[in-house]
């Protein structure tokens, strides 16, 4: 594959990742670093190599594939240099988030060195190159890093986090950002478990999904999701592949898609990018890499960039026992975008942002959701009379879930009663073979005994047969004896006689 840009994405299949020639020097590899594409242009932030803080920010252009280093300054020192080199003034910093805001990147939370017992909020500006720390307002919550960070119009809504004491948290906090103020949110129901390197992002500008992440010692393979406008909890559960616990993974939505890519539990890397269809919260493996790859990493970033009228991910970084400073991209395969149900009319989209302002107004302390990306009310007889054929339908999809977990039931009570029989079954094979195993050893019991008595009885023989010579010889000699009297006799009378 050629350096050149046509040639690197003509050769491109769908739904892989493929590694981008680097043309000259790469940056230091690293993980835990936030990055952003801008203007076709992946920008590297900070990260973490070997226990240290990195400082630097990397630019690498998407059309020549190429790395440059971008140079910092504060706005004092911009306002008193004119062409002399800009210096490094950004602070090293590693687990943060980030944004970008205008023509800003905005960087938010993070560890290093920083004393600040609060969140800070710094800043890029990728036209002038200044960097800085943005001043905020309001309830700023604690220092924290290994949090999420996602963008909701014009509010970042941050989750959990483990702060510089080691402690984790599930607390929600929201950043608006057009008056730089703080607010904490009040959720109701229960919340996800603490944890923290976890991914998070906003479907529909309404729900706020996080899975994964982990404590200091459990990993975590739930997805949770908070209603943005309810404020309120819950635990839907995955429908597809079997997914395995993760950390450190990296995630980015495109459209009504979730992808979700490398991840691990310190022992293992995931080898599969994950793919969550948001509207029906279905998951699945959408390619594998192998072994030891780069992407089966923790720590790593993953980005969209769009080029000429394609969409891309781009991957960079990550650590599973070997650092990475490796650039993979790949071209999801296009579908055709589809909106949520109760947003597939703009009548229906404005009459829930009416009910939502009225629900607002009533509830003023509470954070203010209902007015990003949806238009103003209209005709509110047509918007009723819509929302009365999506609940028809919905009652419908209802009567048809039901029915089919009607059937599920009858086949797991038939399963059930098959499980009991078999269960007897088993019983009794298992005491039909303890009875056998029985006779078994009273079998070679009796074995035993039979083999000890044909031992006595050969004993037996040998002298049977001892007393059996002796008796021929005593009858032998018996016999001699008496053929010897005989004869002696006979001797006698003929002598008397003569």
């Amino acid at each position: 594959m050629g350096t050149d840009s046509d040639n690197w994405r003509s050769a491109l299949e769908y739904d892989q990742w493929v590694a981008l020639p680097v043309a000259g020097k790469r940056p230091p590899a690293r993980y835990k670093h936030a990055a952003v594409v801008v203007d076709e242009k992946l920008y590297i932030v900070g990260g973490s190599r070997n226990g240290r803080y990195l400082s630097d920010v990397q630019a690498f252009d998407l059309k020549t594939l190429s790395w440059s280093t971008v140079a910092l300054s504060t706005k004092v020192d911009a306002e008193n240099l004119n062409d002399s080199p800009l210096p490094e003034v950004f602070l090293a910093i590693s687990g943060h988030s980030t944004v970008k805001w205008g023509n800003k990147v905005l960087l938010v939370g993070g560890h290093s060195k920083d004393t600040s017992d609060n969140v800070t909020v710094r800043f890029i500006d990728l036209e002038s190159h200044v960097c800085g720390v943005m001043e905020v307002t309001g309830k700023v919550p604690v220092a924290r890093g290994g949090q999420s960070v996602s963008l909701v119009g014009s509010k970042l809504v941050m989750f959990g986090g483990e702060d510089k004491h080691r402690q984790l948290m599930n607390d929600v906090h929201v950043l608006d950002l057009e008056t730089m103020t703080w607010n904490v949110v009040e959720t109701i129901q229960t919340p996800p478990a603490p944890r923290f390197d976890h991914t998070s992002t906003v479907h529909a500008n309404r729900y706020l999904q996080i899975f994964g992440g982990c404590t200091h010692s459990i990993f975590f393979n739930d997805l949770h999701v908070l209603d943005l406008e309810t404020l309120e909890w819950s635990q839907p559960p995955i429908q597809g592949d079997v997914v395995s616990p993760r950390a450190g993974h990296a995630g980015v939505s495109i459209d009504e898609k979730w992808f979700i890519v490398g991840g691990g539990d310190n022992r293992n890397g995931a080898l599969e990018t994950l793919v969550m269809d948001m509207n029906k919260l279905v998951i699945s493996v959408l390619t594998n890499v192998k072994g030891r790859h780069p992407l089966a990493s923790e720590g790593l970033s993953v980005s969209s960039a769009f080029l000429d009228g394609d969409q891309y991910l781009v991957a960079f970084g990550g650590y599973n026992g070997k650092y990475s400073n490796e650039v993979f991209v790949m071209r999801p395969k296009p579908t055709d975008y589809k909106h949520p149900m109760i947003f597939q009319s703009p009548a229906a989209a404005a009459a829930a942002a009416s009910v939502t302002a009225a629900y607002a107004l009533a509830k003023s302390e509470s954070i203010d959701f209902t007015n990003i990306g949806l238009k103003p009310s209209v005709d509110l007889s047509v918007e009723i009379n819509v929302i009365k054929e999506e609940k028809k339908t919905l009652e419908s999809n209802i009567k048809e879930v039901e029915a089919e977990n009607s059937a599920m039931m009858e086949k797991l009570e038939d399963l059930k009663g098959a499980h009991v029989d078999l269960s007897k079954e088993l019983h009794s094979v298992q005491n039909q073979l303890a009875s056998e195993r029985s006779r078994c050893d009273d079998l070679e019991a009796q074995i035993v005994d039979l083999q000890k008595k044909l031992s006595s009885m050969q004993s037996i023989e040998q002298q049977v047969q001892e007393l059996r010579s002796q008796n021929s010889a005593i009858e032998q000699d018996m016999e001699l004896a008496s053929t010897t009297q005989t004869q002696g006799s006979g001797g006698v009378w003929r002598w008397i006689a003569g």
